[in-house]
């Protein structure tokens, strides 16, 4: 039982660190991944959004000679296309 409470716990935590990391202005770029789980979709989604232009908050440029996607996401324009209460915890 004591190991459960300690596992709630440090997820809790984890999210509340989570969140206070990913809403600093600071950060340049925000990874397909963290998107996904802010949105609560799969990452996938993100990347093709991306890619065909329907999600405004970044852009998916093809790698040179290759089949690859970069990805640049601004953290700005995310959180003002989620908006605040967009957050998941």
């Amino acid at each position: 039982m004591t190991r459960k409470i300690n596992l709630i716990t440090q997820k809790n935590n984890e999210r509340n660190d989570f969140k206070m990391n990913i809403t600093s202005t600071e950060k340049k770029n925000i990874s397909v991944k963290e998107v996904a789980r802010i949105m609560g979709k799969h990452e996938q989604f993100v990347r093709i959004g991306l890619q065909n232009g329907t999600l405004p908050f970044g852009v998916a440029e093809k790698l040179p000679g290759s089949s690859r996607y970069s990805y640049h996401i601004s953290p700005k324009l995310f959180f003002e296309y989620i908006g605040t209460e967009g957050l998941q915890t």
